[in-house]
């Protein structure tokens, strides 16, 4: 069964924005700091709404609790696979794991099996991902630790997923439960900056402050689209049809940082894609 109009419309936009506030972490001198500002601000637009709107009901604190601490797991392995690989190449990697594992472990925990389509999807994700991690480059080393880093960061992903999508189900308020996350998800982090990187903090503000700003109110409307979408439609479908993000970012790491964009990545991203719309197509 595929998404409505209007959802994939959203989780579209979502994935551009993704790719963007990604694309600025990668291009920050600071990356720590950088995503420091961009979840704090996102934890900061959200505060507001937590006295508008409905708080998210018992059932879902567990999965509150639990994508905190997945989340924190998320940041810092994106730190390091940003540090030693290329935004085109950790980018799709990650986020390309993430519908493969998703749809597995929503078939198990949610009964959400794909059919025909769907495994066929499958199979094209993971060949897609396969030969992205055999990029040929120079600095082998490098690019190892690069493939792990972004293949570990892929788990989570998939686990932060499937965390938020039961939860958002069980919150009864599907605008309270992406309120709390943004906030209990962005605050720690911003005042761990200033207890943990104080002396660096201040200049940081001063001549990144714009990009920190920008980059939050992308990375919580982004979230936010994929936290509602998990409400409305099948876990593997919203994962399946987001990481469409990873067009965005291998065009984005080839127009902004020059980074390759040879026939091995266009086959590479042209498969993960294939499987991509037949996850959508088949479920």
């Amino acid at each position: 069964m595929s998404l409505q109009l209007h959802l994939v419309l959203l989780i579209l936009a979502a994935a551009l924005m993704h790719a963007a506030w990604n694309a600025m972490m990668k291009a920050s001198g600071d990356r720590f700091l950088t995503l420091t500002m961009v979840i704090g601000v996102g934890g900061a637009v959200c505060l507001p709404a937590l006295i508008i709107v409905e708080p998210p009901a018992a059932a879902s604190w567990p999965y509150l609790a639990a994508s905190f601490v997945i989340h924190q797991a998320y940041f810092a392995l994106l730190i390091q696979a940003y540090r030693f690989g290329d935004l085109s190449q950790v980018y799709p990697l990650a986020r390309g794991l993430g519908p493969l594992l998703v749809t597995g472990l929503a078939a198990v925990v949610a009964a959400e099996w794909p059919n025909a389509f769907g495994t066929a999807g499958i199979g094209l994700v993971s060949g897609g991902i396969a030969s992205l991690s055999l990029t040929g480059r120079v600095k082998r080393e490098q690019d190892s630790k690069a493939v792990f880093y972004a293949a570990a960061t892929g788990v989570i992903i998939a686990l932060y997923t499937l965390v938020d999508g039961l939860g958002v189900r069980s919150a009864e308020s599907s605008l309270g439960y992406i309120a709390w996350l943004m906030v209990i998800h962005g605050i720690p982090m911003f005042i761990g900056a200033i207890v943990f990187r104080r002396h660096k903090l201040r200049p940081f503000l001063k001549t990144s402050w714009k990009a920190g700003v920008v980059g939050g109110f992308l990375a919580v409307v982004s979230y936010g689209l994929a936290i509602y979408a998990l409400g409305q439609g099948t876990m593997g479908h919203v994962a399946a049809l987001r990481e469409t993000s990873v067009l965005f970012g291998a065009l984005i790491g080839a127009l902004r940082f020059n980074e390759p964009f040879g026939p091995k990545r266009i086959a590479a991203a042209a498969a993960i894609m294939a499987g991509l719309v037949l996850l959508q197509i088949g479920g």
